[in-house]
């Protein structure tokens, strides 16, 4: 990461915000023999290049799918393990993404976390939140469904508190009200490990986003497969509902 903005042939066209659901750690896990939480620590490794190279080629916002509120159900063992990963990804890394002005917000329910987990969050938003490069958001303990139901309840509050005239309400009034108000919408979504779906992730903010689904697995996801999906989304055409 660095000042200088990165130039390589043929990305002039990008995304200013890139969502990523960062899937098939654990499936990399089996195919290597190995336990899922070496599968999770993989991805850690993939997910910090991709960091680093988002800031390098000045993308504005990168959003990331760590930990959705379903992934609660899983066994202990692995919560555990992505629980620790967490810790030890904020306090290893937030000394260079502060350095280096990244902002680093959290979507999701961040009070109902753990409260070593809930601390490094919040300590994460607090000294980064003046920065002014790289828009890093991270889900965690996110729900789509959830968000937009907060979102109403928050905006249902302010008209029956006289901040807010209910005839006024729009879509972009409604925008402000979802924990990604300072964001541009999502232009390009990539789900690795050939699943294609949303798994209830920014429902709202993925109207108009192209979306690019690689067969490899998250922690397989190299630099050179992020610029195909870069380079995809450049080749297409964006209509937003027009000719």
């Amino acid at each position: 990461m660095g000042n200088a903005k990165k130039t390589l042939p043929g990305l002039e066209k990008l995304p200013r915000h890139v969502a990523v659901i960062m899937d098939g750690n654990g499936r990399w896990a089996k195919k290597n023999k190995l336990k899922v939480a070496l599968g999770h620590r993989r991805g850690v490794e993939t997910l910090r290049a991709i960091i680093r190279e988002s800031s390098d080629l000045g993308i504005e916002a990168l959003t990331l799918y760590a930990f959705s509120t379903e992934n609660w159900k899983r066994s202990p063992e692995e919560v555990g393990a992505l629980m620790d990963l967490l810790l030890e990804f904020f306090t290893s890394e937030i000394d260079e993404l502060d350095r280096e002005q990244v902002r680093i917000l959290i979507l999701g329910d961040v009070d109902a976390m753990p409260p070593r987990q809930r601390y490094a969050l919040y300590n994460a938003m607090a000294r980064t939140k003046s920065n002014t490069g790289l828009k890093l958001n991270i889900a965690i303990n996110y729900g789509g469904r959830a968000e937009i139901a907060l979102a109403a309840k928050r905006m249902a509050k302010d008209v029956q508190s006289g901040l807010l005239c209910a005839d006024d309400i729009d879509e972009q009034t409604y925008s402000r009200y979802l924990y990604t108000c300072d964001l541009p919408d999502v232009d390009l979504m990539i789900r690795t490990s050939g699943e294609m779906r949303l798994s209830n992730f920014l429902l709202f903010q993925c109207a108009y986003a192209e979306f690019d689904f690689p067969a490899v697995l998250w922690p397989d996801y190299t630099l050179e497969e992020y610029h195909a999906s870069l380079l995809r989304f450049g080749s297409r055409e964006r209509r937003f509902g027009g000719r």
